[in-house]
């Protein structure tokens, strides 16, 4: 029997998952009484720790209702992960048609965990050599995951990809949650600043693509404990949540973990770590250009449509998926939106709108 205090909404799925666990405990020598929660993402994944029958090690196990989610991506990137050798999960055991997956176990804390950051979504955090030594451990990570990146293996970040990701911004966020009419003239200015912000993404040096985590930040990077899989050279942090990776600008992953969805830093930090990244980058043949002024502004602006795109994503989780707690960091997308807005004369009606949005009164003041 599985822990009582895992709930299953549909009976005849926790049957047969009562089965199959039973069937992978007996495989794989797990003790399936210490099953328990271990987390769960803003899509209907959900993960659980169990431990091995020697003790001392356990595993994860994935439930992805295959009716929601595919986990065939999943499956490949992380054999693209390992080939690239990267610390990520080994696929140990996989029964494709209900969606139930076993997987080695990267350790119980993250990167995020290990920093605590400031709960407050306004709080700027203050960085430690401690926190200096992470970020630039996930440096390394993302550097050999780009090292390994190929044409033609994973789906394009392409203008179709970020228009629809763009749109989730005045859809969800604009209308739904501000309750604002996406009329002619608002969508109009919308569509404008759009073009220019795709326009940059996939132009800018010289329209460099990688493999692009997509998600590539501390919530989903591990501290690896003693039962760690990792191979002897790997970089010691482990990396999840990789299944929507794209093939696409090489801006994207460095302005996810700078510009974290919960962690604020101030610019020094932030500064200081995208200079690492595009040095070492740079020294080791990455696509990141000889300019770091022309890099840094690449990412700004990789960087905002992704606060946008997530902008419009957490109002999505709360009003269609029932998930409240993500709209409390909202407010964070939109300092970060509007402080790029604020450094680039061409973003100028953007914070206009976005104060609009936000009732704020517009100061500007640019940058470049």
């Amino acid at each position: 029997m599985t822990a009582p205090f895992i709930a299953w909404a549909d009976p005849a799925r926790a049957a047969a998952f009562e089965q199959w666990l039973a069937a992978t405990a007996r495989q794989h020598h797990l003790q399936a009484n210490t099953l328990r929660p271990a987390s769960a993402d803003a899509s209907f994944r959900r993960y659980f720790r169990v431990d091995a029958a020697s003790g001392g090690s356990s595993c994860i196990i994935m439930d992805a209702p295959p009716a929601q989610e595919d986990c065939k991506p999943f499956v490949k990137i992380a054999g693209l992960m390992a080939d690239a050798g990267l610390n990520a999960p080994r696929v140990l055991a996989w029964d494709e048609p209900l969606g139930f997956m076993l997987l080695s176990d990267l350790g119980a804390r993250t990167m995020m965990e290990v920093i605590a950051p400031p709960a407050a979504v306004d709080a700027i955090a203050s960085p430690t050599p401690a926190h200096y030594d992470l970020y630039m451990d996930a440096v390394e990570a993302l550097i050999r995951w780009q090292l390994a990146s190929q044409p033609g293996v994973l789906p394009p970040y392409d203008d179709a990809l970020l228009s629809r990701e763009l749109s989730l911004f005045p859809d969800w966020y604009v209308a739904k949650h501000r309750g604002l009419a996406l009329d002619t003239g608002l969508q109009g200015k919308l569509d404008v600043l759009f073009a220019q912000i795709k326009a940059s993404n996939l132009n800018s040096l010289d329209g460099a693509r990688v493999f692009v985590h997509r998600d590539f930040m501390p919530r989903n990077l591990m501290i690896p404990d003693g039962s760690s899989t990792a191979p002897t050279d790997a970089p010691p942090l482990g990396v999840l949540d990789f299944q929507d990776a794209v093939y696409g600008p090489i801006t994207y992953d460095i302005a996810s973990l700078m510009r974290d969805a919960f962690l604020s830093w101030e610019e020094d930090f932030v500064l200081d770590i995208t200079v690492r990244y595009w040095q070492k980058a740079r020294k080791a043949g990455l696509p990141v250009g000889d300019d770091f002024g022309e890099f840094y502004r690449a990412v700004e602006w990789m960087g905002l449509q992704r606060h946008l795109k997530i902008l419009g994503i957490f109002a999505r989780l709360t009003l269609r998926d029932g998930k409240p707690k993500y709209l409390a960091d909202t407010p964070r997308f939109i300092k970060y939106a509007r402080n790029t807005a604020a450094r680039y004369r061409q973003l100028g009606p953007l914070m206009v709108l976005l104060d609009e949005i936000e009732g704020n009164e517009t100061r500007v003041g640019y940058t470049f």
